[in-house]
């Protein structure tokens, strides 16, 4: 389990670029790694923000923040910051970025957890990660290529919820809820399956 919390980022990554291909590599790829690297040294001597408290809101919100969507959120906003402000030339692409940015935070994390065995923190929080850096690339890529009243819409929402959804599949999981988190698990990975069909390089 320690080694799939190490690995599948990079793997996927792999797989999603010859799969899809490759908007912006270079420098920005560098910086990915290295923000994500330096992102993971000081969430590792800060800790976590937040403490759960058994299986109520705080643990939904400790998945949230600390464990799963803020993660990949963060290099989501950022790129999406670069983006607007032209930094990096060529195609946009946040998956890539994103999936860049959550290597050396899954390898600390694998580190870290290893002790505890956890298969939730070892294998399901990996698989959200990829599924929202995927699924919410997707979304945005969506909009901006075929920019309209409803796609905007629908992508703003779903770029919203899965998020949301994905802190719930790891609080179901934790919660021993098994049938909800698997139901809420292959929800979330729709928009990466949506991506796989209709970004194919």
């Amino acid at each position: 389990m320690s080694f799939f919390c190490l690995f599948w980022v990079l793997l996927f990554y792999f797989l999603r670029r010859s799969v899809i291909g490759v908007g912006n590599t270079g420098r920005g790829g560098v910086w990915a790694v290295l923000l994500g690297s330096i992102t993971a040294i000081i969430h590792f001597f800060l800790g976590y923000i937040i403490v759960p408290g058994g299986f109520g809101f705080s643990r939904w919100l400790y998945g949230f923040i600390d464990l799963v969507s803020v993660p990949v959120l963060i290099p989501l906003f950022i790129y999406f910051i670069i983006f607007i402000f032209r930094g990096l030339s060529g195609n946009a692409d946040f998956g890539n970025f994103s999936l860049l940015w959550l290597i050396p935070i899954g390898a600390l994390r694998a580190l870290t957890w290893s002790t505890i065995r956890d298969p939730i923190l070892l294998v399901m929080v990996p698989l959200l990660w990829t599924a929202l850096a995927a699924g919410i690339s997707f979304f945005i890529h969506w909009m901006i290529k075929n920019f309209t009243w409803y796609s905007a819409v629908i992508s703003i929402l779903s770029i919203l919820i899965l998020p949301v959804a994905a802190a719930a599949a790891y609080w179901a999981f934790f919660s021993q809820q098994t049938i909800l988190g698997f139901v809420l698990l292959v929800t979330v990975n729709i928009p990466l399956v949506l991506s796989f069909i209709f970004e194919r390089g």
